[in-house]
């Protein structure tokens, strides 16, 4: 990493790595022989989306691809640009066509385009006239144009190791102490900074520059100080939302309450509200426990009134309570897979008739026609052989 420390920029810009050999992390992805790597060495890049958590490498690897690939890149932020810039940027890349130019459109953030813009981006992309790099943090499969996924190679990057984070702190150290001489910070403290940063590498590069401009001498103390607590990744509206709250249910059916309370802290601390996860596990009363213990709803609905009444902090308590009730009770899909069962009849047969003789007769005429004929009034007759399903269904049995 050559490149000097340069002002009026962030430190995760200013030592941004411009070519492959610097690049830090993501090993599956950049492997020596992998697709990847080959395909920008050999500067044959074909369209593609990076799809990974905040810090992990998508901008870098934009950029690197900007340096190494003999193209007009264009870098564009979805959360400030649109339609009209779009084809202002068309109108150059034909026009760079026609002299052998080929032209990579970088997309920052492109889940924020709508769908109107995100198909205004498709021809050009079919017609080969921009190849493009999209970067997002969502599931691309929910919010990118299920046409542009479909022409597009989409990459996976995941959180960087705590190794690898660890690794560009020391490299930015290592920079920064060419400027300035009495910097101190040990190896310990850069590690915590790691640790705290969560896989992401910008986050831990903000966290070291916002120490360096309190203090020469960086400590645990300080870092702590800055970061006040531990940033989490959790997305309320976005796929590590629904992530969190799988795993959430899945600890809890599986009878691991201590893996249940964990997954239940991290959805709170990340700013979940506690109404939503109540709900949650109101459905799961009935859903998982259901009829191996008939409690277990009363207590979800205690709690979920407790969680409306209290809000956070003072209701986690009460789901935590919750939460290990449930995954210790015993456990029933009795009338889960009974609801299911009676639904799939209801789709392949339709609106079958209520049979006559237990159909409502509040009127002669109805009388006449048959309503209600035959019926037996259990409370005083034997109703055993009695039917109440449609013809289509008799003797039918769900659980």
């Amino acid at each position: 990493m050559k490149q000097e420390i340069q002002q009026n920029s962030p430190l995760a810009d200013k030592i941004r790595p411009q070519k492959l050999s610097d690049f830090v992390g993501q090993d599956e992805l950049m492997g020596k022989s992998s697709f990847l790597k080959q395909a920008i060495e050999n500067d044959n890049v074909p369209s593609m989306i990076f799809w990974g958590p905040p810090g992990s490498g998508k901008t870098t690897l934009a950029n690197i691809i900007a340096k190494k690939t003999n193209s007009e890149f264009v870098h564009l932020s979805a959360v400030t640009s649109g339609k009209k810039m779009l084809l202002e940027i068309v109108d150059q890349a034909i026009k760079d066509q026609k002299e052998g130019k080929k032209t990579i459109l970088f997309i920052d953030e492109i889940h924020r385009w709508n769908k109107a813009q995100q198909d205004a981006l498709l021809p050009y992309v079919e017609r080969g006239i921009l190849t493009l790099i999209g970067a997002t943090t969502e599931n691309p499969s929910f919010e990118v144009n299920s046409a542009l996924v479909s022409r597009a190679r989409v990459f996976v990057l995941k959180p960087l190791s705590k190794k690898d984070v660890h690794k560009i702190i020391k490299r930015t150290v290592k920079l920064l102490k060419k400027g300035n001489e009495k910097l101190e910070i040990s190896d310990k403290t850069q590690k915590l900074i790691a640790n705290l940063a969560n896989g992401d590498a910008r986050m831990a590069l903000n966290t070291l520059e916002a120490c360096v401009g309190q203090s020469e001498k960086i400590d645990e103390v300080l870092v702590k100080n800055v970061l006040q607590k531990s940033h989490l990744l959790y997305d309320k509206n976005g796929e590590e939302h629904y992530n969190i709250i799988s795993a959430l249910h899945k600890s809890i059916r599986g009878s691991d309450a201590n893996a249940g309370v964990y997954w239940l802290v991290r959805m709170l601390e990340g700013g979940e509200g506690p109404v939503y996860i109540a709900r949650r596990l109101v459905r799961f009363a009935s859903e998982d426990v259901g009829l191996a213990d008939n409690h277990a709803l009363i207590l979800a609905n205690a709690v979920f009134d407790a969680c409306r009444k209290l809000g956070p902090p003072e209701c986690n308590v009460h789901l935590t309570q919750c939460v290990i009730y449930l995954a210790k009770t015993k456990k029933s899909i009795l009338a889960y897979k009974a609801y299911n069962q009676a639904r799939e009849d209801v789709e392949t047969f339709g609106n079958l008739g209520v049979p006559l003789h237990i159909r409502n007769a509040p009127t002669k005429l109805m009388k006449d026609l048959g309503y209600s004929k035959g019926y037996k009034y259990t409370p005083e007759e034997d109703s055993s052989k009695q039917e109440y399903f449609p013809d289509e269904l008799k003797g039918r049995k769900y659980f």
